[in-house]
């Protein structure tokens, strides 16, 4: 079974900035650590191709935005 890779854009990110957008939340079913803070999406898609894991999109919520 594919283990699963929970991530959200983050909270405290200037529109148009050229920085990466993505936090890991949490890890299911998987043996895997993660040393960076803030992630591009690329990334997170080859991180997941690599460990055979689906990339599940944590919304936020309306206070956030």
């Amino acid at each position: 079974m594919a283990g699963k890779i929970f991530y959200r854009q983050r909270t405290k990110i200037k529109e148009g900035a050229q920085t990466p957008r993505f936090r890991i939340i949490a890890v299911s079913e998987l043996d895997l650590k993660i040393y960076g803070n803030h992630l591009r999406k690329k990334e997170l898609k080859h991180i997941a191709k690599k460990c055979d894991a689906e990339l599940i999109e944590l919304k936020r919520g309306k206070k956030d935005r």
